[in-house]
């Protein structure tokens, strides 16, 4: 029995708070695999981008409820394969996210994990990081550095995809 202050992790805690185990797992797993990648300083937006991205990816991911007992190993495939640059991973995220949303709300529970998963997909849509423009001419300005170069405004899931992707290599 839960007593008022302590936390239930499957929801059956009587009114109390419910811990979202299964997408701050998520959210561990991406940060693990980005800090052991070394790509971004842990405290620059795009690392962030990368972990929402990819905490993102392996919460909509787990389609059987196990994400508290994935051995990451055994799923690197398939974050790879969702993350990969031909992939449509920001129309898969918009689909898995209504689905689970639908299933959530169809047998009557409320989902902390879903709504830190939508928050994080929120930011991930609407804020721009300022980046390197990739379609700029090659060469761009002569004697230019790489920080020199030409920048846009890109929306944060395009810069952190890709990072979290190339973390996932590198593990």
């Amino acid at each position: 029995m839960l007593h008022r202050g302590q936390e239930s992790t499957d929801g059956t805690g009587g009114g109390e708070l419910t811990v979202p185990m299964a997408w701050l797992y998520a959210e561990y797993i991406a940060d693990e695999l980005l800090r052991t990648g070394d790509l971004m300083p842990p405290s620059s937006f795009e690392f962030r981008a990368g972990r929402d991205a990819l905490a993102l990816t392996v919460f909509l991911s787990d389609t059987d409820g196990e994400l508290g007992g994935v051995r990451v190993v055994t799923h690197l495939e398939t974050w790879l394969s969702l993350t990969a640059y031909d992939q449509p991973w920001h129309e898969w995220v918009r689909e898995r996210l209504d689905e689970v949303t639908a299933e959530t709300a169809a047998a009557g529970r409320h989902s902390p994990d879903l709504e830190l998963a939508h928050a994080a997909w929120r930011w991930l849509r609407e804020t721009e990081l300022l980046a390197p423009d990739l379609n700029a001419v090659p060469g761009g300005v002569p004697g230019a550095g790489e920080d020199e170069g030409p920048k846009v405004w890109t929306p944060a899931w395009q810069l952190g995809l890709p990072l979290g992707h190339l973390a996932i290599h590198l593990f």
